[in-house]
């Protein structure tokens, strides 16, 4: 079975270990979001390919669900002594050789798909971890100052250093409309069985992807049923503050409403998102939101989404894939 994975960082990592664990047979693809990629101390930073490599290949802190295991911050503290910021986005020891090794390859001219498979031969992830694109994407999202005044900051610095503590009055992946696919992103959901979308943030990490120019275009006209799994549960993210930049689209943060935000029914390239799912798994707490999305053309099922650990996990990706063959049908 050939599945193709569009995955943020923690809640994308967290699923897939869950799905191998799953379906220990299955070809799967991973494209991962790299809008979050950001420049520091001149290297090149992609959070979201790091999270699901270390996740997958045993090196993730558990605790935080980012970084590596065992880390220390000695460079980050020598750093801040000469006065280097920024202070607010902590780059751990080991965290840092990526980094250098990533920037070295992207300076001698490797794409960022290359380097992403270099880097993946030391971690083996058993999965083919693909970034969205080569291209230079970064997502930035527009808010107001404490003078009143509208500006543009850094996804991360939103995220991060701002804990998302002021509305977002726009979400905008800077570089996307002029970026193209990474090599093997079409091919691989051409020739996909299943495409799923994991409990990832729906505007800054899939949202994301969908938006390099090709990509929603090849999901929605995919052969392979799409599947979802909602991020939302009891009206609310399960982790994380995807509800600031869902509000910042007009989206409500309940199961449904995600939901509809991708879009079934007809299953074709609409703007803003929709027509995507065939299927689409909520929580049982939201199990009254069935019938509203299924009203939409997208068959729903209701069961537990809590990823508390790997067997839970596994047990919401076989619902999924159980779903997905349900909807192929």
């Amino acid at each position: 079975m050939r599945i193709v994975v569009l995955a943020g960082g923690i809640g994308g990592a967290r699923f897939l270990r869950g799905l191998k664990a799953a379906a220990p047979d299955a070809d799967i693809t991973v494209i991962g979001n790299t809008g979050d990629d950001i420049h520091l101390f001149g290297l090149k930073v992609c959070p979201d390919l790091d999270t699901v490599m270390y996740t997958l290949g045993g090196g993730i802190n558990e605790d935080q669900g980012w970084g590596r295991t065992g880390e220390t911050f000695r460079v980050k503290e020598e750093l801040a002594a000469y006065g280097v910021g920024p202070e607010w986005f902590g780059l751990g020891d080991r965290d840092f050789a990526t980094h250098i090794v990533r920037t070295q390859m992207l300076g001698a001219g490797y794409p960022l798909s290359a380097v992403t498979e270099a880097l993946c031969d030391r971690w083996q992830p058993g999965v083919r971890l693909l970034p969205m694109s080569d291209d230079r994407v970064e997502t930035h999202v527009a808010i107001e100052d404490e003078t009143g005044e509208r500006k543009a900051v850094h996804f991360q610095e939103y995220w991060v250093r701002l804990r998302a503590s002021v509305p977002a009055l726009a979400v905008v992946p800077v570089g996307a409309e002029q970026a193209k696919p990474a090599p093997g992103v079409l091919e691989a959901l051409a020739a996909a069985d299943v495409i799923l979308f994991p409990p990832s943030n729906p505007v800054v990490s899939i949202g994301t992807i969908l938006a390099v120019p090709g990509i929603r275009e090849a999901v929605a006209e995919a052969a392979a049923p799409v599947v979802g799994l909602s991020p939302i549960v009891g009206n609310a993210p399960v982790r994380g503050m995807a509800d600031k930049v869902l509000e910042a689209v007009g989206v409500e943060s309940t199961a449904a409403a995600v939901a509809k935000y991708y879009g079934g029914a007809e299953r074709r390239p609409v703007e803003g998102g929709a027509g995507l799912l065939d299927g689409w798994l909520v929580d049982e707490v939201d199990a009254d939101t069935v019938a509203d999305v299924e009203a939409a053309g997208i068959r729903c099922r209701a069961v537990p989404l809590m990823m508390t650990d790997v067997d839970a996990t596994a047990a919401m990706a076989r619902t999924a894939l159980a779903l997905a063959a349900e909807v192929r049908k």
